[in-house]
């Protein structure tokens, strides 16, 4: 059984990549301290297969105890703060976390043995493309925000060193969909709540590009790099994770949720200009891994939905379920 250490494990993605190991047959050492608490590791804490430790990435010695004490194959490094707006709010965090502590992090899996590094990266490194073909993975990068230049400078890092250890990218695309660890300060997720609720909608630039993805799918692509039997093909590579059919404007995810709730008020401003603003493809990941999505912007639609009007949550606008 490998051992697999997934950092961030009890976050939005975590949590569910977690869960999906666990039943691939992997044995997980799950890191997180937790800042959103562990709730959503609660019903797998008792797996005979899954180990937790509380701990911070920042601290060098504690994460390299957990490095030789469990001596793993693969390290999916998911830790970090994610998204624009929470990276502006703790920019000190983002920048010890999803930079200096990243790359020490590789470093010491490097040195202790790891055999595989998997990193999650974004699509939002792509910024703001140029002319009409979707940017591919040989892409230039014109990351606007902090957020994106956090993880194209760990990237660089990765992808330049000279270790021995195999190391893969995975941009992934905007997420969405139901989690352990629930969030609502993503736009599909976050639309969906605000128009089930009966909340009038303002969508501000609703021309400009997205790639999305269901958060189920997004932790497959890690399990698919895990399983190549030609490490060759994933080692020292980059993937966009998506489909390309799932490019969408703010307006097209308007109209599915419009299908799904024909009661919701909606009003369009006009923003001159949008930093972001990028189609995507996915070709790499489909011909290198064979790797398919399963869910559609639509199906997360229906699922958000249904969970609130089954008052499934009953505080959709609690704070424990925004990074920010």
């Amino acid at each position: 059984m490998k051992k697999i250490i997934v950092t961030g494990c009890a976050g939005y993605i975590g949590s569910v990549l977690t869960r999906i190991l666990l039943r691939e047959g992997f044995a997980v050492i799950g890191v997180d301290y937790l800042a959103f608490g562990g709730q959503s590791l609660v019903d797998i804490y008792n797996d005979p297969a899954f180990s937790f430790v509380n701990a911070d990435i920042r601290n060098d010695k504690a994460v390299e105890e957990i490095l030789i004490t469990h001596k793993p194959y693969a390290c999916v490094h998911l830790a970090a703060i994610v998204g624009d707006p929470a990276c502006k709010k703790f920019e000190k965090d983002a920048e010890s976390i999803n930079m200096v502590a990243s790359k020490k992090l590789f470093e010491l899996c490097s040195s202790t043995g790891v055999s595989h590094f998997i990193f999650a990266s974004t699509c939002s490194n792509y910024g703001k493309m140029t002319g009409t073909d979707a940017v591919t993975e040989t892409s230039t990068l014109n990351p606007v925000s902090f957020y994106a230049r956090t993880k194209v400078a760990m990237e660089e890092f990765m992808l330049s060193s000279s270790t021995k250890m195999n190391a893969t990218v995975l941009r992934f695309s905007t997420v969405y969909g139901l989690s352990p660890r629930m969030r609502f300060d993503l736009t599909v997720n976050e639309f969906t709540r605000d128009l089930t609720m009966g909340k009038e909608l303002q969508i501000f630039g609703p021309e400009f590009w997205r790639p999305y993805c269901h958060v189920n799918d997004l932790a497959r692509s890690v399990v698919y790099v895990l399983n190549c039997e030609d490490i060759s093909v994933v080692n020292n590579e980059v993937f966009n994770v998506g489909d390309n059919d799932e490019n969408y404007q703010k307006q097209m995810i308007i109209r599915e949720i419009q299908k799904v709730i024909p009661s919701a008020v909606i009003t369009y401003v006009d923003q001159p200009d949008d930093p972001r603003d990028y189609r995507v493809n996915f070709d790499k990941i489909k011909k290198a891994l064979g790797f398919k999505i399963t869910k559609r912007v639509p199906d997360g639609i229906v699922e958000i939905n249904s969970l609130l009007k089954n008052k499934i949550l009953t505080d959709p606008y609690n704070s424990i379920y925004s990074n920010i």
